[in-house]
């Protein structure tokens, strides 16, 4: 599932194969990219973890769906919503019979997404001498933070503060030195921005950017 190093170059692949023409998102392409993004936390050891393990269990989820016997209703997420709307098998008001519907399933992933996406922007932009802690309390204040119980809020805070340069970050991400990193970053970007607009569009559209 997350084992092997991270590449920046298969996420931007799973991104980018992510949207169709009709501008649905094929499932596929994005549990892909999102185990190259597990890979990336779990590359920064442990301070991620408390993300990461939730993503890949998120991530188990939506693959048992993706390879079930109604595979073909969780070929994109349009075709999830719908099929999951239309059967009753999303908890609207509170988690009951369908704890671990598709619908509820992505929306936790997606809201990672966002500070991921917050978070590798502000790496691609600042200086080289910038506070990563600094870039992403301020992407994890703007996105997560408010879906965690303060608890976990104090302990992400306090664990961002030990973590890596710049620099550091950029060489993780395996396509060479800073430069091609944040090349690539300005490649990749866009594409999970459009995924995120996409998803957040639609779950606005049906009343599920707020499911328990």
């Amino acid at each position: 599932m997350d084992g092997g190093a991270f590449s920046l170059r298969e996420v931007l692949a799973a991104f980018q194969t992510c949207v169709t023409e009709e501008r649905e998102v094929l499932l596929g392409p994005y549990l892909r990219g999102w185990r190259g993004l597990v890979r990336f936390l779990n590359g920064l050891g442990a301070i991620f973890s408390f993300i990461s393990k939730d993503a890949v269990a998120k991530i188990q989820i939506m693959e048992s769906y993706c390879g079930g016997e109604r595979r073909e209703e969780y070929r994109t997420l349009q075709s999830m919503v719908r099929y999951e709307l239309s059967g009753g098998l999303v908890d609207l008001q509170r988690r009951s019979a369908h704890p671990d519907s598709g619908c509820r399933t992505v929306l936790r992933l997606h809201r990672a997404l966002r500070w991921l996406q917050l978070f590798l922007e502000g790496l691609r932009t600042a200086r080289q001498d910038a506070s990563t802690s600094a870039i992403c309390t301020d992407s994890y204040n703007a996105s997560l933070a408010a879906y965690h119980p303060w608890v976990v809020r104090k302990a992400a805070t306090v664990a961002f503060c030990a973590l890596p340069s710049r620099d550091a970050f950029l060489e993780v991400m395996n396509v060479g030195g800073p430069d091609e990193a944040v090349e690539m970053l300005g490649d990749a970007l866009p594409h999970i921005r459009d995924v995120y607009g996409i998803t957040q569009e639609l779950y606005a559209q049906h009343h599920l950017l707020d499911l328990p």
